[in-house]
């Protein structure tokens, strides 16, 4: 029936919980790298053994961790990222140029086939790929060389490159989306890149549908139809049918169309779920009860999910990366949020438990499904 391994990226550590199928009861280890932002933690879809951590330090910048035992011991092999052309500038703030940065690592993006490629996005806004483990990273700089890119802008959290899709037909297809740039797509395998941002529409820009700087906090899309994509905004939840050509609303009976997460159910592929948070200043759930909601229609009609949610005084939030579903029937899904909670649902989200209820802030919340 299979096992379910979820990795937990917090400001001060990492931490992985495991449970049999049922998922009843957890095992929590950790903290790893204890006193570190812990700012993603992802494995191999073709070795779950193997799990890649971004770890950031203010002081002693950025680490890239892997484990090839399942989180049991960790190397770090390397701390290089360099960016492959002369920095430019892009806009800060203010609008006024800013040199380019490396900060972080912000996503993996392991490949479906191969444990040794993995792809990094970063801040300031670039992607990187390894092709041994993460040892070595090598910019796909036509990216951060685009015609657009002195018009990409920081969101409120850094100028991210912040969510990776990778085509599973193998067609060289690769989607990523930046704060606040948008997103942008190539099918070459990052030789070439285009935006694909027609519909949307982000009404504190001086031209509401502008080609960029729509600040997109998330993307989604289920592997079988990796064509029809999924987008929590910065206000507005949106939905694709051709790859990114091309965008609608499907914001629909949610309380609030702001928010950070969504995500696609792995067996459903017209179940989305997103959590919606009040407003882009009030980073909390509106009325301070916290709930999931589910489409079932691909994001025509919303449902609240709430059995074992906190219902009152709850003023947490819920970021893009910490949330996840693990591919057992029924599905089981999970989310941590920034004040130390994590609960998983063994049954889609129809009920809910707290794991653990005190860790440090969630960064992240990845979901593997083992033998």
């Amino acid at each position: 029936m299979g096992r379910v391994r979820i990795l937990v990226g917090t400001r001060k550590g990492a931490f992985v919980l495991s449970s049999d199928a049922r998922r009843a009861t957890w095992q929590v280890d950790g903290p790893y790298f204890p006193g570190w932002e812990i700012y993603h933690l992802k494995g191999s879809p073709a070795d779950p053994e193997r799990i890649y951590a971004s770890q950031s330090n203010g002081w002693f910048g950025q680490v890239v961790q892997r484990s090839d035992d399942g989180g049991r011991s960790w190397e770090a092999v390397s701390n290089d990222f360099s960016y492959a052309s002369e920095p430019g500038t892009h806009q800060w703030y203010d609008g006024t140029p800013h040199p380019w940065k490396f900060a972080r690592v912000w996503h993996f993006e392991p490949s479906l086939a191969d444990p040794d490629t993995v792809y990094a996005g970063v801040e300031d806004a670039a992607l990187f790929r390894s092709s041994d483990g993460g040892r070595s990273w090598q910019e796909l700089a036509a990216l951060r060389e685009h015609t657009t890119s002195e018009r990409w802008q920081p969101g409120a959290g850094g100028m991210c490159l912040h969510s990776i899709l990778l085509d599973p037909a193998g067609r060289g297809r690769i989607w990523v989306a930046i704060s606040a740039a948008g997103v942008f797509r190539s099918d070459d395998g990052g030789e070439t890149w285009r935006p694909a941002n027609r519909g949307l529409r982000s009404e504190f820009l001086p031209d509401p549908e502008v080609e960029v700087g729509h600040c997109v906090h998330d993307i989604a899309h289920h592997p079988e139809r990796p064509e029809v994509l999924f987008m929590q905004k910065h206000w507005d939840v949106m939905r694709s049918d051709d790859g990114g050509e091309s965008w609608r609303e499907v914001s629909g009976n949610l309380p609030s169309d702001f928010g950070f997460v969504v995500d696609v159910h792995p067996h459903e592929p017209e179940t989305v779920y997103v959590v919606p948070i009040t407003s882009d200043r009030e980073h909390f759930p509106p009325g301070g009860g916290l709930s999931v909601w589910r489409s079932r229609t691909g994001g025509e009609e919303w449902e609240a999910l709430t059995r074992g949610l906190p219902q009152e005084h709850c003023y947490v939030n819920v970021l893009r990366d910490a949330f996840a579903l693990d591919r057992l029937e029924p599905a089981g899904a999970y989310f941590g949020t920034t004040g130390g909670q994590v609960y998983a649902s063994a049954d889609g989200g129809d009920s809910w438990d707290a794991v653990v209820r005190d860790l440090p802030a969630v960064l992240s919340v990845e979901a593997q499904t083992l033998p």
